[in-house]
C-alpha cells in the first residue's frame, strides 16, 4: 500500500509523530475552527447591523446564494486550524499538508477532469426524476466564479485536515493502512452526520461520505500529494452544490434542485447507494487515468 510518493508525503510528519501531539493538534482544530466560525459571524453583524440575525437564521438555511457562500466559508477553519496544529505542535510548515506543488496541481487538474467526464456520462443513465429549476441563469452564472472559489477553499480544507494532517501524522506513527486510512475516512465520515435526517439516511450519508474518505485516502498514497482527493472532492462538490443540490439546506447556489428534499428518504436512499458505486467507479477511473500517465 505505501509507496514511495506516500513515504516522501509523510516523511515531514515523522519529526514528531507523538499521538498526543496529534489529539493536542485535533482540539486545537477544533477550537480554530470555533473562533473561525464566530469571527464570520462577528463580520457578518458588523456590515449587516440590525440585520444580523435574519442573516444567521438565512445561512441555517442556505437556501439563497450568498447563505450559501457564508455557509461554505465556515469550513475553511478546518484547514487554517491544521495547518497551525503542523506549525506549533509538528514544527513544520502549512505547505508539508499538501504534498509538492507541482505534484498537487497536476494531480487536482487530472482528477477534476477525470471525476467530471464520469458525471457527465453517468448523467446517461436515468435517475427517476425530473430536476426542478433553481437560480435564473444569469444569476448563476455571476456567482459562478466567487462559488467555484468558495468550493475550491472548502474542499481544500477538508482534505488538508482529513488527508493531509491526520493521514501524514497516523501514518508517521503506525504502518498499518487499517489506521492511517481508516480512521481519518472514518472521522470524515463522522463529521458528515446529521441528526436532523431520519436515521437511515443519515447513516447511509455517513456511509457515503466514508467510502469517498477511503478512496481519497487512498490517492493521496499513491501519489504523495492531496491533489488527486482535492480534485476528486471539489469536482464531486461542484456537481451536488452547484449543478443538482438537494432541495433543501445547501441548494442556495444550484443551477437546479431535485423535487424531493433530505426528509425523502425512501427516494434518497437508492439515490445514495448509487452515489456510492459512482464514488468507486470515480475513483478506480482517476487511479487508472494517474498510473498510464506515470507509466
Amino acid at each position: 500500500m505505501t509507496t514511495k510518493a506516500h513515504d516522501a508525503f509523510i516523511a515531514p510528519a515523522r519529526a514528531r509523530p507523538q499521538l498526543w501531539r496529534l489529539i493536542v493538534g485535533l482540539i486545537l482544530v477544533g477550537v480554530t475552527s470555533i473562533a473561525w466560525f464566530f469571527t464570520v459571524v462577528g463580520v457578518i453583524y458588523l456590515v449587516s447591523g440590525s440585520g444580523g440575525p435574519e442573516w444567521v437564521a438565512r445561512m441555517a438555511r442556505a437556501d439563497t446564494p450568498t447563505s450559501t457562500l457564508l455557509v461554505l466559508s465556515m469550513l475553511f477553519g478546518l484547514g487554517l486550524g491544521a495547518m497551525l496544529a503542523a506549525r506549533l505542535l509538528h514544527g513544520r510548515g502549512p505547505d508539508t499538508l499538501l504534498g509538492r506543488r507541482r505534484r498537487v496541481i497536476r494531480h487536482f487538474a487530472w482528477a477534476t477532469g477525470v471525476c467530471a467526464a464520469v458525471l457527465i456520462v453517468s448523467t446517461l443513465i436515468p435517475y427517476g426524476y425530473q430536476p426542478l429549476p433553481g437560480l435564473e441563469l444569469n444569476l448563476w452564472l455571476s456567482f459562478l466564479p466567487l462559488a467555484l472559489v468558495a468550493i475550491l477553499f472548502q474542499s481544500g480544507a477538508e482534505e488538508i485536515l482529513f488527508r493531509g494532517y491526520i493521514q501524514q501524522q497516523l501514518a508517521a506513527r503506525f504502518n498499518s493502512p487499517l489506521v492511517w486510512m481508516l480512521i481519518p475516512s472514518l472521522l470524515f465520515g463522522a463529521a458528515h452526520f446529521d441528526p436532523n435526517n431520519p436515521p437511515v439516511l443519515a447513516w447511509l450519508i455517513v456511509a457515503a461520505a466514508g467510502v469517498f474518505g477511503l478512496c481519497a485516502a487512498d490517492l493521496t498514497a499513491r501519489t504523495g500529494s492531496i491533489g488527486a482527493a482535492w480534485g476528486f472532492h471539489f469536482a464531486n462538490n461542484v456537481a451536488a452544490i452547484l449543478i443538482v443540490a438537494l432541495n433543501g439546506n445547501l441548494s442556495g447556489l444550484a443551477l437546479y434542485v431535485t423535487p424531493f428534499g433530505p426528509q425523502d428518504a425512501e427516494i434518497l436512499q437508492p439515490l445514495i447507494l448509487r452515489d456510492i458505486a459512482t464514488t468507486v467507479v470515480i475513483y478506480a477511473a482517476i487511479r487508472m487515468a494517474l498510473s498510464r500517465r506515470a507509466a
